[in-house]
């Protein structure tokens, strides 16, 4: 960018519109600013300003005119056609060009060259995953940061390579994107907030921030209190929430709620006002209800630990549990006060703490059985709900993937385990082992129907994921060589095989990807081969469940014929499921009649 110095006609123009400087030789401005459009404003230090045109800047019924008035800014660059007005401090930022600034009390950023930038502590609050986050870091990045704790040599390659992007940077995180909105905002302190004309950032409403990235198309406003955050795509956070030292992926949306200390997966939603999330890992397509108190403090006589939740999670009314516990995937918590860390390895499963009979019940396949229309719906709306433009975080929304695949196969497995000791025992109730600590039994319930319906889903999974590739034709047999890949890592949202993982951690150990950038590419080249490799993942999924290493005609034919039985099956479930809330006379006993219900619910 070319500035150049003020005129003296300039300076004796903005000197007798009541602005003031420390330095009138340190304010520098490009061709096409128009003096005229600044007023009452004390420029301090080095100041950059773009060009101005008699123009107006909206937001709703908000209009103000392009320039700066009632401000004072200090070491700030300012882009082209922005307006700036009532802002009382604003210092160490660069502001992109169509920018709103309104009634904004302090907002700043360190500029010192040897300033130290703020660490984030997710998923632990002892500090021990530590990450250094920076603007363009991804949920992934986060992840990847945080979790993998003993490859040092990992560790220190991440933090170099952070520190080479931060060194980039003029100042701290004070960087603020075209066309963003921020007004009526108390303090932002060390934030950088991307934006642009396609994907604006806004940010009103009594805010607070410090120390933090603020995605393309987020939405912060009323009474928001955040230090130490890391904000993926259109997040929204609003209403008095409470969030610190935690990473929040695109798509979602937390209000009314304290949050500390997590990673927290894409399309999460937490609206609660009497809920809390600490030192925790949530794998996103997640809710938390009101009441939920994840993550007990100082449950034992040495530093908390953790939660760590698979995709899907969600914790009903009310529910309390503790440090350390683990949840496969598409676990539905009943309401209940847990009273000790569980280690839940059945997905899609039902927990329920039936205190009246002092002991832990599940239910494998809950989702499957019982609530077809939601585990439909849960799939299409994610991925309908996806408004992002940029999409720097790969997701995978597809409930059934290769993760939870590989979770049905384990969980079929251990049903099977479970049932032959029953029997052995002669008991009338199979129990599981190893899913709560405690002396009390944990019973699984209808576990026959669950083993039943794990099957029909590896099936349904599989074909749905070949059949439209080929169709009546057999696929190819290729893919049935070499081992199935058992072990899939959920990366932010994106699913890789494990062995790709270690080769990107080997690569970037031994400085083979030596930037973030070119780490972003192997996640971007990645994704683009997940495809067929989850292709070849189906189809070694329906040779492991007829134990042969590749398909014949009549076999494939049978899981065609499979598939079409299951199709119809989940449209009559999706059906029925639904049913229960339409013909629920509870539900329709506030309403008048037929017709206001249908009204109000459609």
């Amino acid at each position: 960018m070319r500035y150049r110095s003020l005129t003296a006609e300039e300076v004796s123009l903005l000197n007798g519109q009541g602005n003031r400087a420390e330095d009138w030789s340190k304010v520098q401005v490009k061709d096409g600013f128009d003096p005229s459009c600044v007023y009452g404003t004390c420029f301090c230090g080095q100041v950059y300003m773009g060009a101005f045109a008699k123009s107006t800047l909206s937001d709703g019924d908000l209009i103000l005119p392009e320039g700066i008035s009632s401000s004072m800014l200090r070491d700030c660059c300012i882009g082209d056609h922005c307006a700036i007005h009532n802002v009382k401090m604003l210092s160490g930022y660069s502001i992109g060009d169509n920018t709103l600034l309104f009634n904004i009390d302090e907002m700043t950023a360190s500029t010192a060259a040897d300033a130290e930038y703020a660490w984030l502590e997710p998923m632990n609050e002892n500090g021990g995953r530590r990450i250094l986050p920076f603007n363009g870091m991804t949920i992934g990045d986060a992840y990847m940061w945080a979790r993998f704790r003993g490859q040092k040599r990992l560790m220190a390659k991440l933090e170099e390579l952070t520190r080479k992007e931060l060194s980039t940077l003029k100042g701290g995180y004070g960087k603020v994107g075209d066309h963003c909105v921020i007004k009526n905002t108390k303090r932002i302190h060390n934030v950088a907030v991307n934006s642009s004309a396609e994907d604006r950032s806004r940010i009103e409403e009594c805010i607070m921030l410090g120390d933090g990235v603020v995605g393309y198309g987020c939405k912060l406003e009323y009474g928001v209190i955040a230090e130490r955050f890391l904000l993926g795509e259109h997040v929204k956070l609003e209403y008095g929430l409470r969030l610190n030292d935690t990473v929040v992926g695109d798509n979602s949306t937390l209000a009314r709620c304290e949050v500390g200390c997590n990673i927290i997966f894409p399309a999460h939603e937490q609206h609660h006002n009497n809920s809390f999330l600490i030192a925790a890992l949530v794998m996103g397509q997640s809710n938390v209800a009101a009441g939920g108190t994840l993550g007990s403090n100082h449950n034992s006589r040495t530093a908390d630990n953790e939660i760590s939740a698979g995709r899907g999670f969600w914790p009903g009314l009310c529910v309390s549990l503790k440090h350390s516990s683990r949840f496969a995937s598409y676990c539905l918590l009943a309401k209940g006060d847990y009273p000790s860390e569980l280690n839940i390895t059945l997905p899609f499963a039902l927990v329920n703490n039936n205190t009246s009979k002092n002991r832990l019940e599940v239910m494998p396949a809950y989702w499957w059985m019982y609530n077809m229309y939601a585990m439909d719906r849960n799939s299409r709306k994610f991925a309908a709900r996806d408004k992002r433009l940029y999409k720097a975080q790969h997701i995978e929304f597809d409930n059934l993937a290769p993760d939870t695949a590989e979770e049905i196969i384990i969980g079929r497995d251990l049903l099977h385990i479970w049932a032959e000791e029953a029997n052995r025992e002669g008991k009338s109730e199979i129990e599981a082992h190893g899913m709560e600590k405690g002396k009390r039994k944990t019973v699984i319930l209808k576990a026959g129907d669950g083993y039943k319906a794990y099957y029909d889903m590896l099936v349904y999974y599989a074909m749905k994921t070949l059949e439209p590739v080929f169709g009546e034709q057999m696929p190819d047999a290729a893919l049935g060589e070499g081992e199935r890949t058992t072990r899939w890592v959920n990366i932010g949202g994106q699913l890789i095989a494990e062995k790709d993982v270690k080769q990107l951690i080997d690569d970037i150990e031994t400085g083979a990807l030596d930037s973030w950038d070119s780490i972003h590419k192997r996640f971007d080249m990645l994704w683009d081969a997940y495809p067929a490799e989850k292709q070849r993942h189906a189809y070694q999924v329906l040779c492991h469940l007829s134990q042969k290493q590749r398909l014949d005609a009549d076999e494939w034919q049978m899981y065609r014929t499979n598939y079409q039985r299951i199709q119809q099956f989940v449209a009559d479930q999706k059906v029925l499921s639904r049913k229960k809330d339409d013909n629920n006379e509870f539900r329709r006993a506030t309403y008048w009649n037929d017709a206001e219900m249908n009204a109000v619910l459609g």
